[in-house]
């Protein structure tokens, strides 16, 4: 079954991409969900304008996130914690705890644009990936601490 995608689902294509399904797919999942509506002439008709406005959009946000992009170029974060044996914390440091240490220096960005694989669980010093877009992405210094230090 010929559907549109009203949103991007990665394994399939982006918004207004019209792609072969299963029919089970797109009538049990796809259609109900709101993430796809069946190819007709109408309904390409009014992808075509809405994917123009969400095309827009796209462009608008990458804009601003070039300029915080240009904004965290070189930016550090030193975050303490609490040491045990061998370099090894007490805890880890996770995305949220980046992302608040970005917040207190005048940085908004959310702890789901942070590339962070797994928690940082040894004092040091760390390079850590920002997603602000699916196009633009930069990187920070996460040191971390032993607490009192």
């Amino acid at each position: 079954m010929k559907v549109i995608l009203t949103e991007e689902i990665t394994p399939l294509g982006a918004m207004g991409a019209v792609v072969d399904v299963a029919r089970g797919y797109a009538r049990n999942y796809l259609i109900p969900q709101g993430k796809a509506m069946e190819a007709t002439p109408g309904n390409l008709a009014k992808v075509e304008l809405a994917k123009g406005k969400y095309l827009q959009t796209q462009a608008t946000a990458r804009e601003k996130a070039q300029a915080q992009v240009a904004h965290l170029e070189g930016a550090s974060v030193t975050i303490a914690q609490r040491v045990a044996e061998e370099d090894r914390l007490y805890g880890s440091v996770t995305a949220a705890m980046i992302a608040e240490a970005l917040e207190i220096q005048g940085f908004i960005v959310d702890k789901k644009q942070l590339d962070l694989p797994e928690p940082i669980k040894q004092l040091g010093t760390y390079e850590v990936a920002i997603r602000l877009a699916p196009e633009v992405q930069t990187t920070i210094t996460v040191a971390v601490v032993p607490e009192g230090a």
